[in-house]
């Protein structure tokens, strides 16, 4: 069974598998063979035999944790895992603050009969659990634990309705009322009998440090950027880099060859006659640093073709708007590579997306868009101007956004796909009746604390970013989309060593006027040619409301209707073909809803194909890679 369970995780580990069974417990190990290729292998017993562990990630410090462990461990490996089991006999759960990159670890001590299941601090790795039938089953995917007999898989509504939302299910929760993620920053510890415990071990803190100079901060930032670049370059096969064009990817792109002494490949997605087609920045980026670059022009064609392998990567429904690109560009870069380096994460420690100014706006001019509240909205159909139209959505938005109370408020708003008032016109009744709420009702949810915090709402909008959107959105659309093609995506900016040091920087040094990003543009200026240090924020996303005027659209349609979604009880068919045929028209942009919808219907189509009986399970399952 735990065989069964690790091949169906045999993409993010082909190299090499192992298992351990313990009596009425087993845990198995699907491992993609980065540090120590030869002696690595998992699952990793310590001396005396009474632990065991595995570990899907990478621990980019392990070098100076084996020094400062000493010889009071007897090393029988290289690897990287070894390290963090000895880090946790050494100090206990101490060693999770210790650790620095990114890690699902699970350690099971056959004394106590006691499994410990660790996440490391950002939620790089993902990591799920599900509790049925008197055991427990942990895994780095759900379909992996969908291989045990008699386990059952119900979707949560409060999932669905958190996809139609953001466009992703907001952790803990899943997609399946049986199954659940570890937490971010958390270990889980079940015993033989009694409650399972879960612990919080880190989390963001803002805690602004006064009294220094803007130039040492440049300085410090310069320093740092090189410092955990260099760290994560840590591996026994080739690194690469993914560059989208802008500063976050382009300064770990220079930190890389500057910490190797040498040029690196790099690989970028684009997207030919669009607007936010960055391959031309990216290619500057590349010919200043004499990087190797290779470039993937994505069409509207390309995207449909691949739409549903994409999505048939992803535990849950996603519609992350770089979901297609990194997965595409994933694919092409694990012909050259086993590593790459991302910039995810500065957007959020430094204030650099768009959202986040907009989110400054909104507060400054609210006292003014209460007084006019009442011009809007206007009536888009009496327009045939597809751009003033998208205008007035944009204004819309603007006025919404503006009423709310908070910087919480105000993220949720952000990152939403769907306005309320869209959501309420395509919802069934009965879906719509169970799942009313608003901004205020989430903010408080996720930030019960929130008031107490003393923070401006820019941090309080950060805070959002870097606590919730980032662990349930972008870095599970990175892990899932390079691990589909046993890539290993590593993300120097989101060490925890590296944030608790960001979150204790002015707001004021991150977002100057309209500039975001502002420390580290003027950190990296010697690195990078002056277009790219002045460059706006695109990243790897797609042109959406081009794509969906044209062919993608009907791709898009006939997924939903051959899907069974329309029957789910979720959406009114009726509903939604209007908003295709309202974009069709360019009286709204409905881009990043038809997009969901889409990716829901391809998953949709595959949960009724997985449908099986199961017989009852007897036995505590693991699977992780």
């Amino acid at each position: 069974m735990i065989g069964r369970q690790c091949d169906r995780l045999l993409h993010r580990g082909p190299d090499d598998a192992g298992y351990l069974i313990d009596g009425d417990f087993g845990f198995g190990m699907r491992r993609l063979s980065i540090i120590d290729i030869d002696g690595g292998h998992q699952p990793i017993v310590s001396p005396d035999g009474r632990f065991a562990i595995v570990c899907n990630g990478e621990i980019v410090n392990h070098p100076e944790l084996r020094r400062e462990i000493g010889p009071k461990y007897a090393f029988k490996t290289r690897s990287d895992v070894e390290t963090l089991l000895a880090a946790f006999i050494s100090w206990g759960d101490d060693a999770w603050l210790r650790a620095e990159g990114m890690y699902a670890a699970a350690i099971w001590d056959r004394a106590t009969r006691t499994l410990r299941l660790v996440r490391d601090p950002l939620g790089i790795k993902p990591l799920f659990v599900s509790e049925q039938q008197g055991g427990i089953a942990f895994a780095s995917e759900i379909p992996s634990l969908r291989e045990i007999p008699g386990y059952e898989f119900d979707v949560d509504e409060a999932g669905v309705h958190d996809f139609f939302c953001f466009g992703h299910v907001l952790g803990p929760r899943s997609i399946f009322r049986q199954v659940r993620a570890v937490p971010p920053g958390h270990a889980l510890t079940i015993g033989e009998i009694g409650e399972a415990t879960l612990k919080q071990y880190w989390k963001p803190r803002i805690q602004t440090l006064h009294g220094r100079s803007e130039a040492e901060w440049i300085e410090e930032t310069r320093e740092r950027v090189l410092g955990t670049v260099g760290r994560h370059m840590l591996s026994d096969v080739p690194v690469g880099a993914f560059l989208s064009g802008g500063i976050d990817s382009g300064a770990v792109a220079a930190a890389m060859t500057r910490s190797a002494g040498r040029s690196v490949i790099a690989f970028t997605a684009g997207f030919p006659n669009s607007k936010i087609d960055e391959t031309a920045a990216a290619s500057r980026i590349a010919e200043h640093l004499g990087c190797k670059h290779i470039v993937l022009p994505i069409e509207p064609e390309t995207a449909a073709d691949v739409l549903p392998a994409v999505q048939a990567a992803f535990d849950e429904p996603s519609a992350a708007n770089s979901a297609i690109p990194l997965w595409y560009l994933s694919r092409t870069a694990a012909e050259h590579v086993k590593v790459v380096l991302c910039g995810e994460g500065g957007d959020e420690l430094f204030l650099g997306y768009n959202r986040q100014r907009w989110a400054e706006r909104m507060r400054r001019w609210a006292p003014v868009v209460k007084g006019i509240s009442d011009l809007l909205p206007l009536d888009r159909t009496s327009f045939r101007s597809r751009k003033l139209n998208y205008l007035l959505q944009h204004a819309e938005r603007f006025r919404d956004g503006a009423r709310l109370k908070s910087g919480f408020e105000r993220f949720f708003a952000a990152v939403t796909i769907t306005p309320p008032k869209t959501r309420r016109r395509i919802y069934a009744e009965d879906f719509r009746r169970r799942h009313e709420g608003d901004f205020a009702a989430r903010a408080q949810t996720a930030f019960p604390d929130g008031a107490q915090l003393g923070l401006s709402q820019i941090e309080q909008f950060m805070l959002g970013d870097l606590a919730v959107h980032m662990p349930a959105s972008l870095l599970q659309r990175l892990d899932r989309a390079s691990m589909a093609h046993s890539l290993e995506a590593r993300v120097p900016f989101l060490s925890h060593h590296f944030v608790d040091w960001a979150l204790t920087m002015p707001s004021g040094l991150k977002l100057r006027g309209n500039t975001g990003k502002y420390v580290l543009r003027e950190a990296v200026k010697p690195w990078l040619s002056p277009e790219t240090t002045k460059g706006r924020k695109l990243g790897f996303q797609m042109p959406l409301a081009d794509w969906f005027v044209g062919g993608f659209s009907d791709f898009a349609y006939d997924a939903w209707m051959s899907s069974g979604a329309a029957d789910a009880g979720f959406l009114d068919a009726g509903a939604v073909n209007s908003l295709f045929e309202e974009h069709r028209r360019g009286q709204a942009n409905h881009g990043r809803i038809l997009y969901a919808i889409a990716m829901f219907s391809c998953w949709w189509n595959e949960q009724r194909q997985s449908q099986r009986s199961q017989r009852p399970a007897t036995r505590q399952q693991a699977a992780l890679a």
